[in-house]
C-alpha cells in the first residue's frame, strides 16, 4: 500500500476565485497569488492518485485565518472522506492563532477525521505565542491519540514563497512542549532529525516525531534519504509529495537514485504511515 502523507485540496469556492481571498489572508496569497500555483479539489487528487500508484491519501486544506473559511474547507474534507474512505485519510486545518482553533479540532476529530494539521506560521515562525496557542489543540489531539502534522522549513538556504522565518530553536521548543504528541514535521523537519546524534536528551524529544518528504525534489539533494534514515530512523520517514505541486513519480525517481533498499522505500512510501495511522 502506497500513502501520500501530504496533499492540499481545496473546494470549488477556493479553486474558482482565489483572489477574492487574498485581501484578509496574506499568507494564502503570499503561497498561491501566481496562477502556476496550482489549487486542485478531490477528484483531480484522485484521477492523479489512480495515474500514479497511489492507494491513499492524507489530504487538509490550508490554515485560513477566517473562521467561516477555515469551517467550510474542513468541510469539505469532512465530505470528502466520507464519500471516499477507502482512499482518503482528512486533518483538519486553520490557523492555530485564531480564537475557534481548539472548538474546530474539537469538531473535525469528532466527525471522523485523524488529527490536524498542516498547522503552519508562516508569517511569525514558531515563536511562545504560537506555543501558547497550540497547547489546547494538542491537548485534544493527545488525548484521543490522533495526530499532528506541522509546517517546518530549513531556516538557510534559497528564499521562495511559503518560507517562514522558523527557527531549529524554534523547532525544538514546540517538540519540547509537547512530547507525549504524535507529531509529523513536514519537509524533514528542517533537518532536525540531525540532532538525534547527540548524546543526551535530544532523542527524547523526537521520540513521538515523524518526517515527511514534501517538497524535497526542490529543496535536497537524493542523498536526503539515505542520511535521514540513519538519524532519525528509517521508520520516521512519511512519503509526502505536496501536491498539486509536485506528483509522486519525482520522489519514487529520487528514491531509486538515492540507493535505499527496496524494503526502505516499502516503507516510507506506505509501511510507516500504516503503523503510524494504525491501518
Amino acid at each position: 500500500m502506497i500513502i501520500d502523507f501530504h496533499v492540499h485540496v481545496f473546494s470549488k469556492n477556493i479553486r474558482d476565485d482565489r483572489s477574492t481571498y487574498f485581501p484578509d489572508e496574506t499568507a494564502f496569497k503570499l503561497l498561491y497569488e501566481s496562477p502556476k500555483s496550482k489549487l486542485v479539489g478531490a477528484t483531480e487528487t484522485l484521477r492523479m492518485m489512480d495515474e500514479e500508484g497511489i492507494d491513499k491519501s492524507v489530504i487538509f486544506g490550508f490554515p485560513w485565518r477566517n473562521a467561516d473559511t477555515f469551517k467550510r474547507e474542513n468541510d469539505y474534507i469532512i465530505e470528502t472522506v466520507q464519500k471516499y474512505p477507502d482512499r482518503f485519510i482528512g486533518l483538519a486545518c486553520f490557523d492555530a492563532m485564531n480564537p475557534e482553533a481548539a472548538a474546530e479540532t474539537e469538531r473535525c476529530l469528532d466527525a471522523g477525521l485523524r488529527g490536524v494539521g498542516e498547522l503552519a506560521f508562516y508569517e511569525s515562525g514558531i515563536d511562545e505565542a504560537c506555543i501558547d496557542a497550540l497547547d489546547p489543540i494538542m491537548a485534544l489531539c493527545r488525548e484521543q491519540g490522533r495526530i499532528t502534522l506541522i509546517h517546518t522549513n530549513e531556516p538557510v538556504g534559497h528564499t521562495y514563497p511559503g518560507k517562514s522565518p522558523n527557527t531549529l530553536v524554534q523547532i525544538y521548543r514546540m517538540l519540547q512542549a509537547f512530547p507525549e504528541n504524535t507529531i509529523v514535521l513536514a519537509h524533514w523537519g528542517a533537518g532536525i532529525f540531525f540532532y538525534n546524534l547527540l548524546k543526551r536528551e535530544v532523542k527524547a524529544t523526537l521520540k513521538h516525531v515523524w518526517y515527511d518528504t514534501a517538497a524535497s525534489p526542490f529543496l535536497y539533494d537524493v542523498d536526503i534519504y539515505a542520511m535521514a534514515g540513519q538519524m532519525a530512523g528509517q521508520d520516521k520517514v512519511l512519503l509526502g509529495t505536496d501536491y498539486p505541486l509536485l506528483k509522486p513519480g519525482r520522489y519514487f525517481g529520487d528514491m531509486e537514485k538515492s540507493g535505499i533498499s527496496p524494503e526502505e522505500t516499502a516503507a516510507i512510501c506506505g509501511g510507516n504511515a500504516r503503523e503510524l495511522l494504525g491501518l
